[in-house]
């Protein structure tokens, strides 16, 4: 065999049956049928393979379920298990049983623990039958034990409390997550207890730890903008945020009492974090030093829009997450630094075991890095799986497997069930198990020649590997992680793969290993070098980001069902899991999944949509789309076109009427003298005039048009009157004239009397934002016929029970509708 080269053979008996046969005797030849015999023959053999798989399918499955135990594959199901359970309770209307969950976990303890030895499907089963309700009791005692009291309704008070930590943008505005004590004037009867304000006024920064007051406004986290899109309301429930907020003014700092021990180690921790990011940021300047600290800090306010915008169109926005990437990164440069080191000293790695010493740092630094990052759930996933890895390596063990991905999801889903709905987790997951299984199928290929390279034995040696493994690796994560990405962001960057191939290498080379050193040197003083080779680091991965942003590759890719979501992500976890041919049931469920996402039964789109406050109506239209205001909030607004692929925006048409409304004073005897306030109201003929004339303009049109600071009225496709009012002195007309009215104060009125349907914030407090598609051919004219999707679905959940509270009695009150 030639030197440097690798044969693989395949002995077959025939081809060396002369070895065996006398010297003098002929070689062997192939008797040659004739060819009707020879295909008569062909049939005869496939058509008995044929029936010798069908009677051997039983034996043959029991076989692919034992090799997949024996291989301990059935493990990697229990966080699979664990996280339907948790993810089934989270989706249920009502809180299920928790009495009712316990007896079935009880009575599915015995048969889990009986077949837990079986190889065949029925321990599978057993298993499943088991974990998936610890999964739902699981989820249940995280939402019993965070119990946090989200704000019912939107209100301005003064607040007081204590400052839990603080993040500035790039404009100076400071973000306060504070923990409150008191509110007056009013004082609130169900106060929330951690409030997130921000502070655009300038003042200096109040520390963290301080105690903070000023007249704030308070609201609830928003729910989704539509049905199926992420509830922030949720989220907040979960991060134990009970309301959002601005202050009016600069806030101030007054005293606060000592915190506990808790408290005080938090606040220790969060001043560190604090700390690095300003000294961060204090050393690398502008967007680059945004992007510094949110690698070591997590966070990412002051980075500019406009960057992350580009960084989001490279394919390039996992970097900003302290991920998989970012804790590989650090903890490698930290390994292999600290065992080169050790080597240069004469003796001591033949002495002392130099690779243990160097995974025990490791572990150490990657625990302070967790601290100083905020603990996104995404960095808490790579902690713990680094933290295994080196674990694994102090004692001898295989550090990189499917086991060790399976161990870090149990961990994580024990102790925050809540994760397995968090799109970090899922696509940090995503990617974690196709790179373990991409690379395991990648050890096990068969092996091929290869030749010495000759002048290109260096290229085709380590830069082609490491070349190779890059475009390996970003091929593997961006298709892991590319059914997420249409699931919960519903666009995909069509040059995420070119993004990462040409950043990719600055990061892994220059940013993440000089700013690990820097992190290091700090406390000598000695980290301006270092941050300064990170920092130009960055800005050349800003500036291949806005080149490749340049391209205009961003793909939108709308809404797709639930159950396509579900079915393509399932079956992609079971083709990495599973290595038999029981993997190609993963097979099937991508495909089914992907035929409904390709051709989704009812996908209709709908004709018009309302906010979460009633202050954003559109009105859809072919391929454009009319909004009642000529800039729609884009936190709402993007979210509406991605998800339903809007198309171009009709600006409306704004006029100026005079003389609509009247003002005439109102009696009140014996009230506040606060209260003796002008009420406007409406000149009836003229006010009917005016929207009648908008009724008719809109409907030649395709959009809205509005009367400044009263009203504005559209018609749908299928010929609905739509009006929504900014003045509640033209209810009365709107209600006489349209077949929707949508009002953005929270009236007590419920219905109109023409029998015209009324939206106001009181009703959109309890359904959230509505989706409306007309009803069945023949009725898609008449609005009373129409098809309403509320985004929240019920208020029987502890994250949406708020919704249903009423501060004048005290109590929740659960809506006849409901």
């Amino acid at each position: 065999m030639e030197k440097g080269k690798v044969a693989e053979r395949r002995e077959v008996p025939e081809a060396h049956a002369w070895r065996a046969a006398p010297d003098d005797a002929p070689l062997p030849v192939p008797a040659r049928d004739p060819p009707a015999r020879r295909g008569r023959v062909v049939m005869l053999l496939t058509a008995a393979g044929r029936l010798r798989s069908a009677s051997e399918t039983p034996q043959t499955w029991r076989a692919a379920f034992a090799q997949e135990r024996a291989h301990g594959h059935f493990f990697l199901f229990v966080p699979v298990f664990l996280g339907a359970g948790a993810a089934l309770w989270f989706s249920a209307v009502t809180d299920p049983s928790l009495p009712a969950l316990l007896l079935f976990a009880a009575f599915a303890f015995w048969p889990a623990w009986r077949f837990r030895h079986r190889e065949d499907w029925t321990a599978l089963a057993a298993g499943a039958i088991l974990f998936v309700p610890v999964g739902m009791l699981l989820a249940a005692l995280e939402s019993a034990r965070l119990d946090t009291v989200v704000l019912d309704a939107p209100v301005t008070t003064d607040v007081s409390g204590r400052v839990l930590a603080r993040e500035s943008d790039e404009r100076g505005a400071i973000r306060y997550r504070i923990a409150l004590d008191t509110t007056r004037d009013p004082v609130l009867k169900r106060p929330p207890g951690v409030v997130t304000l921000l502070a655009r006024s300038r003042h200096a920064p109040i520390p963290i730890g301080g105690g903070i007051t000023g007249r704030a406004r308070l609201g609830p986290p928003s729910g989704p903008a539509l049905s199926g899109l992420n509830d922030f309301a949720f989220d907040a429930y979960f991060a134990g945020t009970g309301a959002v907020g601005y202050f009016y003014q600069a806030p101030r700092a007054v005293a606060v009492a000592e915190p506990g021990v808790e408290g005080r180690i938090r606040q220790t921790v969060a001043t560190w974090r604090n700390n690095l990011t300003e000294h961060i940021r204090g050393r690398i300047g502008g967007d680059a030093g945004a992007i510094a600290a949110a690698l070591v800090t997590a966070e990412q306010r002051a980075i500019s829009p406009e960057t992350v915008e580009a960084l989001r169109e490279a394919g390039l926005a996992h970097v900003l997450a302290i991920s998989g990437l970012n804790m590989v990164l650090a903890a490698g440069t930290f390994l292999v630094g600290a065992r080169v080191l050790m080597a240069l000293i004469p003796g001591f790695s033949e002495r002392y075991p130099a690779k243990k010493i160097a995974a025990a740092g490791a572990l150490a630094m990657v625990t302070l890095y967790i601290l100083v990052s905020g603990g996104a759930i995404s960095a808490v996933r790579s902690w713990i799986m680094i933290c295994i890895m080196l674990v694994a390596v102090l004692f001898g063990r295989a550090a990189i497997s499917l086991r060790n991905v399976a161990l870090s999801a149990i961990v994580i889903l024990a102790m925050t069930p809540s994760a397995v709905t968090n799109p970090g987790f899922q696509m940090s997951y995503a990617a974690t198990l196709g790179l373990v299984a991409g690379y395991a199928a990648w050890r096990e290929r068969p092996v091929r020649r290869e030749g010495e390279g000759g002048r290109l034995k260096l290229f085709g040696g380590a830069l082609g590997r490491f070349f190779g493994g890059l475009l390996l690796s970003s091929l593997i994560g961006g298709f892991a992680t590319l059914i997420y990405s249409i699931g919960r962001f519903h666009r995909i960057p069509a040059y995420g793969l070119a993004g990462n191939l040409l950043a990719m290498p600055v990061i892994s080379a220059i940013v993440m290993p000089f700013g690990l050193i820097a992190v290091l040197l700090m406390p000598f003083g000695l980290d301006g070098v270092p941050f300064a080779i990170m920092g130009k680091g960055i800005e050349w991965m800003i500036a291949l980001s806005t080149w490749v942003a340049s391209w205009k590759g961003e793909i939108v890719t709308g809404r797709i069902p639930s159950i396509a979501f579900l079915l393509i992500g399932l079956g992609g976890g079971l083709v990495c899991i599973l290595r038999t041919r029981l993997r190609h049931a993963g097979t099937l469920l991508v495909g089914i999944g992907l035929a409904i996402a390709c051709f989704p039964a009812g996908g209709a789109t709908p004709e018009a949509l309302v906010s979460e406050d009633g202050r954003l109506v559109a009105i859809l239209r072919g391929e454009t789309v009319a909004t009642n205001r000529a800039r729609p909030p884009d936190f709402i607004y993007a979210q509406w076109r991605r998800a339903l692929r809007l198309g171009e925006l009709v600006k409306p048409e704004i006029r100026r009427s005079a003389g609509l409304t009247l003002e005439e004073a109102v009696s009140t005897t014996g009230a506040a003298e606060s209260r003796n306030k002008p009420r406007r109201k409406a000149d009836r003929q003229k006010a009917r005039d005016a929207m009648a004339s908008a009724l008719a303009a809109a409907r030649a049109g395709n959009g809205f048009v509005c009367e400044a600071k009263a009203f504005c009225a559209a018609v749908s496709p299928s010929g609905w009157r739509i009006v929504t009012l900014d003045d509640v002195a033209f209810l009365g007309t709107a209600c006489d004239a349209a077949d929707l009215v949508v009002v953005s104060l929270a009236l007590r009125l419920e219905a109109c009397r023409s029998g015209a349907r009324l939206v106001t914030a009181r009703h959109l407090r309890r359904t959230g934002a509505l989706e409306i598609h007309p009803a069945a051919e023949g009725l898609s004219n008449i609005f009373s016929a129409a098809q309403v999707t509320p985004a929240v679905e019920s208020l029987d959940r502890p994250w949406a029970r708020h919704r249903s509270y009423d501060w004048r009695t005290g109590s929740f009150d659960q809506p006849a509708d409901q």
